[in-house]
């Protein structure tokens, strides 16, 4: 634990103190409310050495509490270690939310304060809901960090780039005709558009101000008689600069946004409560008519066109060579010595950067073995690295981005000798991950309907894990996409042909091992009969699950052939393309099981 977590703890309550406040709020993201974003806002590692993705701190003069979901449960316990900062478990039935929490112990005349512009609005409306009756004062835009992170980063400036229509599929100016329309389907002709990855798609660019997420610091503003990309100038050569007015946007400073908010009048500006800060609402709602929904952007970027699949495939194509390269390396490597975790993720990095069109990873490779497999998010560094020897299973997750498209996959391996119970773990698993494979549905499923698929078998046997089951996937953006998702929340975004999820079920041992299977799948269209239209998933990548790790009595016959199907897809698309050694590692892997 670093003592300067304790000291800054210390230096924020004299803050809160000085400035008349009694609770305060960090939510741990930034203006544009990004899963991942640059330095100067990663304020919940700055206040609390915790280092996940996820997680909300509250704060009053006795008490310091982080929330945090089931993939950072051990991590966080660890991280948070004697600093004064208690976890509390979140996206459980029985979790109480950081407003309930703060709520109960505020009284009559007290304040609460936050920096409202890295809020969605949707959850300040939750605390004033809370609050305001009971005669709490609300103070929205405090940034109480700024005064005591005295080394507190710069925000990066990063060249963009222009994102090559032969990749999008759509140019920006017909994808902006789209979001009008769609506008104008809503009864609205205005929208801001604040998600880094809904910028970057809606203007066909990309940058590198986000670790792993190709995206670009940027705001765009869409009305009836302009469209604004909010962005730096030093990050636009004269020749994107000139395609980009030229497309009939105007560019503008990015601190000159919220500005330009202000002098909005007699609009009908659609807001999304989820994916737009409080700020950027308390600047419009006075002199405009505001309406609330999804995000446009998010809901057209969340269904991908014919050359955005076609980028998936090659990218999937790409990525299952490299780690055909990456496991002929761990099973060469393990014959001589033992190979450290950390290794292994910097190996896994190594054999993407041989492919052509790699641009970088497109998340922190998960690589756990043994107890480390068991956390979930498991960030591995050289001091915390387990060594791995050839007894018992690896789980690793990892993805690339390349220039054509994005992905993400998981496996665990077995390495050596293992037991029967992790045998028939790995079994269940991946017959929930088959059951969301195979499924036909009709039109009209929400993420949550699909959830139970992946979940049944282990729940037969009681056992569960606690994160989701898939995620949505950019195409050349964000690994983690919204507005759908395939999980047990009730989140009432259609899936739809065009949608790419990730399918990676899992379970959790604690201090012994984890395992996961994760393949990324294309919501396609089946079959329409009498009784309505039925869609179904198409498995994406392509690589071998290890059926040594099968407890063959465990499958049913129709999921063997599943098995055995995917894995002859996995050979004839890989295969084509394999050196030799490659191809000889990928029959090894791909022979068919049978009972």
């Amino acid at each position: 634990m670093s003592i300067s977590v304790v000291e800054n703890l210390k230096k924020l309550r004299e803050a809160m103190m000085q400035n008349g406040i009694d609770g305060y709020l960090i939510n741990g993201s930034d203006p544009h409310l990004s899963e991942y974003m640059p330095e100067h806002w990663q304020s919940r590692e700055f206040i609390s050495g915790f280092s996940g993705s996820y997680g909300y701190l509250a704060f009053t003069q006795e008490e310091a509490v982080l929330w945090t979901d089931s993939r950072y449960f051990l991590q966080a316990e660890e991280q948070l270690k004697d600093t004064g900062i208690k976890m509390l478990k979140a996206r459980l039935p029985e979790s109480i939310t950081p407003e309930s929490w703060l709520a109960e112990r505020m009284k009559y005349g007290d304040t609460v304060a936050m920096d409202a512009s890295c809020y969605p609005i949707s959850e300040i409306k939750s605390l004033e809901k809370l609050l305001v009756p009971e005669g709490v004062a609300i103070k929205y835009n405090v940034d109480l960090l700024e005064d005591i992170w005295d080394d507190r980063p710069d925000l990066p400036m990063n060249a963009l780039s222009d994102y090559p229509i032969e990749n999008a599929g759509v140019s920006r100016v017909d994808k902006i005709k789209i979001i009008k329309q769609e506008l104008a389907a809503q009864k609205c002709n205005a929208t801001v558009v604040t998600s880094l990855d809904d910028i970057a798609w809606t203007f066909n660019i990309r940058g590198s101000d986000v670790e792993c997420n190709p995206v670009v610091l940027a705001y765009g503003l869409i009305t009836p008689d302009k469209v604004t990309l909010f962005v730096d100038a030093v990050k636009l050569d004269d020749e994107i600069q000139q395609n980009i007015i030229a497309d009939g946007i105007e560019i503008q400073n990015y601190d000159q946004f919220y500005e330009v908010l202000k002098s909005l009048k007699n609009l009908e500006i659609l807001i999304d409560q989820v994916r737009t800060n409080a700020l950027i609402e308390q600047l419009l709602r006075d002199n405009n008519q505001l309406s609330y929904g999804v995000s446009v952007p998010n809901l057209l970027k969340a269904t991908k066109n014919s050359t955005e699949v076609k980028g998936f495939r090659q990218a999937m194509l790409s990525d299952g060579l490299a780690l055909l390269d990456f496991q002929l390396w761990l099973e060469k490597e393990l014959d001589k010595r033992d190979v450290s975790e950390f290794e292994i993720a910097e190996k896994l990095e190594y054999f993407r950067s041989k492919q052509k069109g790699y641009i970088g990873i497109s998340f922190f490779p998960i690589v756990g073995y043994k107890d480390h497999g068991a956390i979930v998010h498991f960030h591995v560094t050289p001091e915390s690295a387990n060594m791995v020897s050839k007894d018992g299973v690896l789980l690793f997750d990892s993805g690339g981005q390349y220039e054509m498209g994005t992905t993400d996959i998981t496996r665990t391996i077995r390495l050596g000798t293992v037991s029967k119970q992790t045998k028939i773990d790995f079994t269940l698993v991946l017959k929930g991950m088959i059951a969301l494979s195979k499924v036909k549905f009709m039109k009209g499923a929400v993420g949550c309907h699909l959830d139970i698929l992946a979940r049944h078998a282990l729940w037969q046997k009681g056992l569960n894990y606690g994160h989701g089951t898939g995620h949505g996937v950019g195409a050349r953006l964000n690994v983690h996409e919204g507005p759908m998702a395939i999980r047990q929340d009730l989140l009432d975004v259609l899936i739809q042909p065009g949608m790419v999820l990730s399918n990676e079920p899992g379970l959790y041992r604690e201090n012994e091992y984890g395992i996961r299977t994760e393949n990324i799948i294309l919501c396609v269209e089946q079959e329409t009969t009498e009784f309505g239209t039925f869609y179904g998933f198409e498995s994406l990548t392509l690589y071998p699950i290890d059926t040594t790790l099968i407890d063959i009595d465990l499958l049913a016959d129709e999921e063997i052939d599943w098995i055995n199907d995917y894995h002859q897809l996995v050979k004839v698309k890989l295969g084509v393309l394999a050196t030799a050694e490659q191809f000889e590692l990928l029959d090894r892997l791909t022979q068919a099981i049978s009972k």
